[in-house]
Order: structure tokens, then C-alpha cells, then sequence
């Protein structure tokens, strides 16, 4: 099967969207509201194509000067001053076409490309041309006749415009490929968003995929759940176990938690989650690393927590067998964190990681309804990588028996789950753990006590039964009079 020729924009999860980069010699409308990143994207494309060898046209018909766009665009890393004039030409078609038509900007962009030897050509402001055109046809037209030229020079071509065109403009009808960029409020949050609507001749990821404008220009996050779709397919025939960080609750679940499975910690707050999540880590290895994968508490707090219950995360870190990460809740994409996540696993070769929690996570998605599919194909993946996770879920309400789910479905994505809760007992409060599942082993069910102290946690056979529905516990035994 003949492979087409590939242009890549260099921006590496746009190029994942398009299955390794725009067609070569084909013609792309890049449209989006003013502000949305079209001349920063036609940009980041243009100066990586030169860096490649290549020679790039950018033209615009719009009344802005071209100094004005340096100053903005110098603030990018991407943007080499020294190569504008040489490998990357900037025109003005403005006046040309205001003072003498459409047909002399044809022209006048002809001869540049013969003359630039340009092999990308981009023209910013196709909505002053159509309304210079004046009908359908003679957008069509102006179109056609740049594509024209532009392909007998083999050259690709991008057309910027700020109108939202549909997908029986003139303009979508002619061309080869379309991207729609765009910028929303959910919440308090502005999220920015990029779609193929178009790809004629080349396969494509289609729907939104959420992006950011950073100091290295535009970054896009493929969604998760579209580009890993057979991690099952390398999961491991074999069952093997490795240490929980938990001695005592080891004998109780087949010998310790089977390797590459997925670990779900439910309770709420204050009951032991995170310590849990601590003895983990300090089994750890420099042979099989782990990784705190954290939201709420800084590392240096995670480091005093763990000095308090007797586990030396520093000299781990030191070693090699332990790297914390942060990240923030509230101005994080929930792709870019799946994305870093996985990237520092298969850098370091990370066999542990403690995510807490993936109620953190889960805020940062600004379409709830994605969570389940991407949490799906993050601990796929996982699996996939031999890693064993053990992650954390806070629920709601202190003390009783009911527990409201964390996320519909959320239990059958995960291997083990455990819940440790508080109840009261006659000799006050405490906290219990119950094994609610266990895949691929067998278990104990009783109801055990969560003790937490200088050694870190552990736990033990319960004096009582199940907690009651007000959170009450009831004896198991009686001693004799």
C-alpha cells in the first residue's frame, strides 16, 4: 500500500491527530474565532518546516503590519527572527487586493512562491477575501487558482480565517483537509479545543481534543481514550504478587496484590488513604521504581508524613526507587496529566504508582462525561506497562455503612477494592477495613481494624462485626463471665 507523503506540524499530539502529519501538497483551512491560536499554530508549522529544510510563503490580506505579529510572536520559542526574510518570507497582499481585485493577489502570491521556491504557503485572512469575492463562485475561484499554482510548485497550502464556516461553505468544499479551533468557559475555566472536521484522503482522530497556548506555542492533548485502544491485548497470561506495604493485610489476599493489577482505596477523608498509599511506595525498589502520582499535599509534606510513620521517602528518592509528582486541580487538562503520567512511568520504568486520588484527577476533566473512558484506557495502559496502582477515592460521609459511588461503573475498571471507613466503637472511634473485591485471588472477608502508628499502618482482625447503617459496631464476641 503506497504511504502519502507526510508534513509534520511538529507539534507531536497534533501530528498523532492527523497519523503522522498533514499530506503533503494538499490545501488546509485553519478556522477559529479571533484570539482562538490560528497564527500561532500556521506559525509553529511554518517555522518547523524550515527547520526541516523547507521554504515557507506566509501572506496575509489583512491590514495588520507585519512587525506587530514579530513582537507577538518573539514571546514564542519556536520563533527564529533571523531566518525571516530568507527560509520564511512574510508578504502583504493587502493593498494588492483592496486597489485591484482578487485576480492581482493570485498574481502577486504566484510570483512569490516561484520566487521563494516555497514549499508551504499560508495566506491569513480568507474572510477578506470572500468578502472581497463577492459570490460563491469567485471564492471558489480564488481558491482553486492559488491551489493550482501552489500544487504545480509542489506546495502545501494553509488558509487562516476567523469566520465559522460550515461544512457546505464554498471555502470547505475546496480544500482538503479543515481544522476548527476554539475557546469556551466551563465553569470559571477556560478550556481551548481543536477538531479535524476534515481530512479527505488521510485517516484522522476524530472530535474535540483539548489544547493549550503555552511558551513553546500551541501544545494539543489528544483525548486518551481515542489513541489507546489495545492495551489489553499486551497484558500479561502470568499472576504473580508483589508486596501491598501492608504485612498483616498480605495472608488475607493471596499472598499480596497480583502484579499490573489496579488497587481502588475508597473512604473518606482522615481515614488512611493516603498512608496506605505511602507503605505502598516504600517497597519500592531502584530494579522496580515507584512514582506518588499526588493533588492535594506538596512533596515535602508527603516527605514529613512518611518520616512520621517510620518510611525514609527521602533516601528513596535518593536512590532511585521513588519520584514524587504534583500537580495542580484547578489549571491542569485531565489528558495532559494521563499523557505525563504515563510519559515519567515509561522514562523511569515505574512499576509502583500511588495516584491520589483520582477524585483530583476527575476535577480536572472539563467534560465529566469522558472520566470513566479515559480512567479505562489510563489503567489499561498501566497494566499494559506491568505496573501495579494503587489509587485513591474520597467519599463522602464520616461515619455508617452507606457509601455513595465514587464514578457509575467505576468498580469494574478497577482489580481490588477496599474500603476504610470510621465507626464507633464502645471504646470511641475507629477505623475499619473491609475487602469489597479482589480479582484473581482469593480473600478474606472479615472486617478488619486499621491501625495507624510509628510503624505506618497495618491492620488486624476486627473485635466487631460490620458497621450498621448509623455507623455503629456491633460485638462479634462476648467474653464469658
Amino acid at each position: 500500500m503506497n504511504q502519502l507523503k507526510r508534513l509534520q506540524s511538529g507539534i507531536e499530539g497534533l501530528d498523532e491527530l492527523l497519523m503522522g502529519g498533514f499530506v503533503s501538497g494538499s490545501s488546509y483551512i485553519i478556522q477559529g474565532r479571533p484570539g482562538s491560536g490560528k497564527t500561532i499554530l500556521a506559525n509553529q508549522i511554518g517555522f518547523n518546516h524550515i527547520r526541516n529544510g523547507g521554504r515557507v510563503l506566509f501572506a496575509t490580506l489583512l491590514a495588520e503590519p507585519h512587525e506587530r505579529l514579530f513582537q507577538f510572536l518573539s514571546t514564542m520559542s519556536f520563533f527564529e527572527k533571523d531566518r525571516v526574510g530568507d527560509q520564511i518570507q512574510f508578504v502583504s497582499a493587502f493593498d494588492t487586493m483592496e486597489n485591484d481585485g482578487l485576480d492581482e493577489v493570485v498574481k502577486l502570491l504566484r510570483r512569490e512562491i516561484v520566487r521563494q521556491k516555497s514549499t508551504v504557503m499560508i495566506l491569513d485572512g480568507l474572510l477578506n477575501a470572500r468578502s472581497k469575492a463577492e459570490s460563491a463562485i469567485n471564492t471558489k475561484r480564488f481558491i482553486s487558482e492559488l491551489q493550482g499554482h501552489a500544487a504545480f510548485a509542489g506546495c502545501t497550502v494553509f488558509f487562516l480565517t476567523s469566520s465559522q464556516l460550515d461544512d457546505g461553505s464554498p471555502e470547505h468544499t475546496m480544500v482538503d483537509g479543515v481544522l476548527e479551533m476554539g475557546e469556551e468557559l466551563v465553569g470559571n475555566k477556560s478550556v481551548r479545543r481543536i477538531k479535524l472536521r476534515k481530512t479527505r484522503g488521510s485517516g484522522a482522530i476524530p472530535g474535540a481534543h483539548e489544547c493549550e497556548i503555552t511558551e513553546n506555542g500551541l501544545v494539543v492533548y489528544p483525548r486518551l481514550e481515542s489513541t489507546i485502544t489495545h492495551s489489553a491485548l499486551r497484558d500479561s497470561a502470568e499472576l504473580t504478587v508483589v508486596p501491598s506495604g501492608v504485612d498483616a493485610l498480605d495472608p488475607l489476599i493471596g499472598g499480596g496484590l497480583v502484579e499490573s493489577s489496579v488497587t481502588l482505596l475508597l473512604g473518606p477523608s482522615g481515614t488512611g488513604k493516603t498512608t496506605f498509599g505511602l507503605n505502598f511506595l516504600a517497597r519500592a525498589t531502584p530494579e522496580a521504581p515507584g512514582l506518588l502520582f499526588g493533588f492535594y499535599e506538596s512533596p515535602q509534606r508527603l516527605r514529613a508524613k512518611a518520616a512520621a510513620l517510620g518510611l525514609d521517602f527521602e533516601a528513596l528518592e535518593r536512590s532511585g526507587a521513588l519520584s514524587i509528582m504534583w500537580q495542580s486541580v484547578t489549571t491542569e487538562v485531565i489528558d495532559k496529566l494521563a499523557l505525563g503520567l504515563l510519559r515519567v512511568v515509561k522514562e523511569k520504568g515505574i512499576k509502583r504508582v500511588f495516584l491520589d486520588s483520582l477524585g483530583g484527577m476527575a476535577r480536572a476533566a472539563a467534560d465529566q462525561s469522558r472520566i470513566l473512558d479515559l480512567f479505562s484506557a489510563l489503567m489499561g495502559e498501566l497494566r499494559a506497562l506491568d505496573v501495579t496502582v494503587v489509587a485513591s477515592w474520597e467519599v463522602h460521609g464520616l461515619l455508617g455503612g452507606n457509601v455513595d459511588a465514587p464514578a457509575p461503573d467505576l468498580s469494574g475498571i478497577v482489580d481490588n477494592l477496599l474500603l476504610i471507613r470510621f465507626g464507633q466503637s464502645p471504646a470511641g472511634l475507629v477505623r475499619q477495613l473491609s475487602i469489597l473485591k479482589i480479582r484473581d485471588n482469593p480473600y478474606d472477608p472479615a472486617l478488619l481494624d486499621v491501625l495507624i502508628g510509628e510503624q505506618g499502618l497495618t491492620v488486624k482482625k476486627a473485635a466487631f462485626h460490620a458497621l450498621d447503617d448509623s455507623g455503629n459496631a456491633t460485638p462479634r464476641w462476648a467474653p464469658s463471665s
